[in-house]
């Protein structure tokens, strides 16, 4: 006789049969309710910025452990880590020029740690890149993103070419996963480490998305009137909106094999 069903396997059978616009609505929910839970929990939520930060830095660090450990960068995108670098440098250097504060600090935490990665996969584990799987052309998020960053961006009295480089970091950011997205998609089956580091990079990017959603909500708008004026507002919240939603899929399977019991994370067709 076959036990009884686990609730997260009967309710992820459920969820699978639901049409795209019942998927749809599920998810949103679901995310405006961690929204006001952590308003409710959160009262500083400059805080939320600080642990988004914080739990990059531990994607990172488990990243790392990988390299070190099973000296193999085997289901890793370089041009993933390689966008992260250049966004990371980017942003350190408006830090320095426009608003030197403990991101600061933390940015340059993580890019160090990012130019670590970059070399051990292109010096030290090189015969286990894939690079057939990584194959997604960069040139497709990093030009799109260095016209939109000509055409919007802050309206502040820097230096016009920094309001343009803070422009392109944020819209980079957003999209950088992508590279690593594809390579998940071409191998299909995500060995644990790698999905941790990819997990831990929606958590970050939902994070950093609930900070500036729940600002927005506290100060009834008046914060996007303080970054500026023009579209420059819209698009840093719709940046932040779209990195959270392009790893929601993938976060939803890894929760899905963690409660299996899953060790690897197999991705049907069609994800990411």
């Amino acid at each position: 006789m076959k036990g009884p069903k686990r609730p997260i396997h009967t309710a992820s059978t459920w969820f699978r049969r639901q049409p795209p616009q019942m998927k749809a609505f599920v998810g949103v929910s679901c995310g405006v309710m961690a929204l006001l839970f952590l308003r409710m929990v959160v009262h500083n939520h400059d805080n939320l910025f600080v642990a988004a930060e914080a739990v990059h830095a531990l994607g990172i660090s488990i990243l790392i452990y990988k390299l070190t450990k099973e000296n193999s960068c085997a289901g890793l995108s370089l041009k993933t880590q390689e966008l992260t670098a250049l966004f990371l440098a980017v942003r350190l250097y408006c830090s320095f020029v426009m608003e030197y504060d403990i991101h600061t600090l933390l940015d340059l935490a993580t890019l160090v740690t990012t130019l670590w990665v970059i070399y051990m996969m292109r010096l030290i584990l090189n015969s286990s890149y894939m690079d057939d799987k990584d194959n997604f052309s960069i040139h497709y998020v990093v030009l799109p993103c260095a016209a939109l960053s000509f055409l919007i961006h802050p309206a502040t009295t820097h230096h016009i070419v920094n309001r343009i480089l803070w422009a392109f970091c944020v819209y980079l950011e957003a999209v950088s996963v992508l590279p690593q997205l594809r390579v998940m998609q071409n191998t299909k089956i995500i060995e644990p480490f790698t999905a941790h580091y990819v997990f831990a990079l929606g958590i970050a990017r939902f994070l950093s998305c609930a900070h500036w959603v729940l600002q927005v909500i506290d100060t009834r708008g008046r914060l996007l009137t303080a970054l500026g004026y023009g579209l420059w507002p819209s698009m840093v919240l719709l940046s932040e909106i779209v990195q959270t939603f392009i790893l929601a899929d993938f976060c939803y399977y890894y929760v899905k094999s963690l409660f299996g019991g899953q060790l690897v994370l197999r991705l049907p067709s069609g994800v990411v």
